[in-house]
């Protein structure tokens, strides 16, 4: 029996450094749970070593592979590794291209390790194929192996075949692609079941049963046979395949019949089975070609078929049906896809137990400032009451009116004030801090005016060039580009808007109280304040007493409330992570955006940004100005106009028609017509509008005429007078008249009367 099966190459990848890009993200997040420099480096010779075992063909190095997945796969929650966050590059070879030597081999590179842990679990499964393929067949430990193998192997291709695109969410190389990973997991499930089949013959099973399983194996390599053959991918896989694998499906057919003949029993239908698989074996070593054959079937299947033939012709003399209608052998699947367990490993332990999920730490993160906001507005509400508390008793001018009872002596917080006044350069000095504030806000109106100018003359320049080049303009349009510096622009106008607000606020103010702060500033309180009467003196007033009392217990309740501020603001909710580990948090860290707390540096950095904005896109435009202009340079030039009608040569004169044999006129004249000389000629033709053409005689109508001649002495421009009596101009001297000049002309088929011509 042929103990040929196929195993799936490994993919290749390179080594890569996973500590160092790791190390400063854990510390930025979990910097407070400890240093996890020595995690990263084992988490880093783990990948090395596993990259390393795929040239191992043995289960310990699939045990490599496992912790390497589990440790993966467990990191994905807490340190990403994608495009935007720990930009690691992995690059993996395709399995199955050769490659060649100017292209070199098909691969594909992604910072993700989702698409890391993909390759992973193909090569854990091609791994696993190879190391089926190599088992001793021959013994039921060998069969046991191979065939768990096989399956395991099917499962991880069958789960990657629908998990594939999710996880990558790029095109992947061939042959992790879905239609590849579902033909291998066809395949690696056909030779499961062919490992089966193998030792229900070894455990001398039933025959029924041997050729159930038999059906079955054939049917997995019949589908497999269909997949590898199918149009796109048939010149991917490596040669031999599908004559191994129709080899194959006809070899198990062949068996499968071969065990029913024999369940069946002598008669009829054992010898149409064994018929039938006489003809598949042949098949089979036909499709089979170099790469497998299956002489001893054969062999097995001939001796049998030819015994069972004597035996029929001699004692049973049964008919044997046709093939056809025969009852179909049954299938039993023993094999099935195990899917990936998780963990793949029994002795997994994670390097990074004591790190948080990204979740948990993102739901702390959460909480932490929820409860950030709930303390605020408690704090907001203590602080309110305790201003108002402060406005009412400065309304009665309390404590200062309790300080000096005499009437006579200065209050001592009237004298810290003045004195402080002093120290920071007295009213001078406010004066000074006033008159630079218009400087500060035109400093930096002015940086905000001339960042608008930069955007607005790039955004200008761009739609005028976009207008002038059409379609050929094809960069991005400024107003997109400068929307988020506008919004930018926008909010600092808004700043320096209310500053100004604020700085007149501050002025109207000053102004209001100039005199008391000048007064302060010079130090002689005193001989401002105005003197008591003796009827002011309240020493020993007992209201006083009792006033004294109540700014005590207002004293007290604002110590009580500086201490629950306090408690407040130390909330500790470290306790609260272990309740949040099964919690799923949205992605994302939240945290506040730190502005720089001066406006013209904030400012100075805004103008930066728009200032290398507009210098990138002027650059952009000059390149783009430059190939749109080659490019019409380089245009081939238009074909010239077409000549205007009136322009063109006239057309070739029309040939004359032909001449029209001359018919004797069959109208008679009322009058004989005139007979003129041979040298007379016609006048020239006429054809009203409308009337129908006809051959015209064979004279020429455009001979020149000779004019009459006129009377000696006529000249016809010469108006005369004619008194009564006197001859019309046509009479001869003596009172002759001269005859008509117009005389009737003959008459020709076609033409009609006109006025003017005598009736034909």
């Amino acid at each position: 029996m042929a103990t040929v099966f196929l195993s799936i190459p490994s993919k290749q990848t390179g080594e890569v450094n996973l500590a160092k890009p790791l190390k400063q993200f854990v510390q930025d997040t979990y910097g407070a749970s400890g240093d996890f420099t020595t995690q990263l480096e084992d988490f880093n010779r783990l990948r090395a070593s596993a990259v390393s075992k795929f040239v191992d063909k043995h289960e310990a190095a699939l045990e490599v592979l496992y912790r390497y997945h589990d440790q993966l796969a467990a990191v994905e929650g807490k340190i990403p590794i994608t495009e935007n966050a720990n930009r690691i590059n992995f690059k993996w070879m395709d399995a199955f291209d050769k490659g060649n030597f100017f292209v070199g081999k098909l691969h594909l590179t992604l910072s993700s390790a989702a698409y890391e842990r993909v390759c992973l679990l193909f090569n854990i499964a091609a791994l696993s194929s190879q190391i089926a393929e190599i088992q001793n067949f021959d013994t039921e430990e060998g069969l046991k192996m191979g065939a768990k193998l096989f399956q395991q192997a099917a499962g991880i291709f069958d789960h990657l075949k629908t998990c594939v695109i999710g996880l990558i969410n790029q095109e992947p190389t061939p042959d992790i692609a879905p239609e590849t990973l579902g033909t291998l997991s066809v395949l690696m499930l056909a030779q499961a079941q062919e490992a089966f089949f193998r030792k229900t013959v070894r455990d001398t099973m039933r025959d029924a049963v041997v050729a159930k399983v038999a059906n079955q194996a054939q049917d997995f390599y019949a589908d497999a046979l269909r997949l590898i053959q199918v149009d796109s991918m048939k010149d991917y896989w490596p040669k031999g395949w599908v004559s191994l694998v129709a080899g194959k499906q006809a070899y198990l057919h062949a068996m499968a019949e071969f065990y029913q003949a024999k369940a069946a029993g002598a008669g009829g239908e054992q010898l149409s089975r064994l018929q039938k698989a006489q003809e598949l074996i042949q098949k089979a070593n036909q499709r089979g070609e170099k790469h497998i054959q299956f002489p001893e079937a054969l062999q097995r299947i001939t001796a049998e078929f030819t015994q069972a033939k004597k035996d029929n012709d001699l004692i049973y003399h049964e008919r044997v049906p046709d093939h056809r209608t025969l009852e179909a052998i049954g299938k039993a699947a023993l094999a099935k896809p195990i899917p990936p367990a998780k963990p793949m490993s029994t002795n997994f332990k994670d390097l990074f137990e004591n790190l948080h999920p990204l979740a948990v730490q993102h739901a702390i993160q959460g909480f932490e400032a929820k409860k950030s906001e709930v303390v605020n507005i408690e704090i907001g509400r203590l602080r309110e009451a305790t201003q108002m508390l402060n406005g009412v008793l400065a309304s009665m001018n309390l404590p200062a009116a309790l300080e000096d009872t005499s009437g006579r002596a200065v209050p001592a917080s009237l004298i810290e004030k003045s004195q402080a006044m002093q120290q920071l350069g007295g009213i001078a000095a406010l004066d000074t801090l006033m008159r630079e504030l218009p400087e500060l806000l035109k400093r930096n109106k002015e940086i905000l005016d001339e960042t608008a100018r930069l955007m607005n003359d790039e955004e200008r320049s761009d739609k005028e060039l976009r207008q002038q080049f059409g379609e050929r303009w094809t960069r991005t349009p400024s107003e997109k580009l400068t929307e988020p510096l506008k919004a930018e622009a926008a909010k600092y106008s808004t700043i320096i808007e209310t500053a100004m607000n604020a700085d007149g606020v501050v002025k109207m103010k000053y102004n209001e109280h100039r005199q008391g702060i000048e007064i302060l500033s010079r130090g002689n309180v005193a001989e401002a304040l105005p003197n008591a009467g003796p009827d002011a003196q309240l020493q020993g007033n007992p209201a006083v007493g009792e006033l004294r009392g109540l700014m005590g217990q207002v004293e007290a309740i604002k110590a009580e409330r500086e201490v629950f501020e306090f408690e407040l603001q130390n909330i500790k909710s470290d306790s609260l992570a272990s309740d949040f580990l099964s919690v799923l948090a949205v992605d994302g860290v939240i945290g506040p955006e730190v502005l720089d707390s001066h406006l013209d540096k904030l400012l100075a950095k805004f103008q930066q940004k728009v200032s290398d904005f507009c210098f990138a896109r002027k650059t952009e435009k000059d390149d783009l100005m430059h190939e749109v202009q080659s490019r019409i340079a380089n245009q081939p030039s238009p074909p010239l106009p077409s000549q205007p009608s009136y322009q063109k040569p006239p057309a070739p004169s029309r040939p004359p028609p032909p001449a029209a044999p001359h018919q004797p006129p069959q109208q008679q004249y009322h009058q004989p017509p005139p007979q003129y000389h041979q040298q007379q000629q016609p006048p020239p033709s006429f054809t009203p509008q409308g009337a129908p053409s006809a051959p015209y005689p064979s004279y020429n109508p455009y001979q020149p005429m000779t004019p009459p001649t006129l009377p000696t002495g006529f000249n016809p421009y010469m108006s005369m007078y004619r008194p009564p009596g006197m001859p019309p101009n046509n009479a001869a001297p003596g009172g002759m008249q001269y005859p008509p000049q117009q005389l009737p002309y003959p008459s020709y088929p076609g033409y009609s009367n006109q006025p003017g011509y005598p009736p034909r």
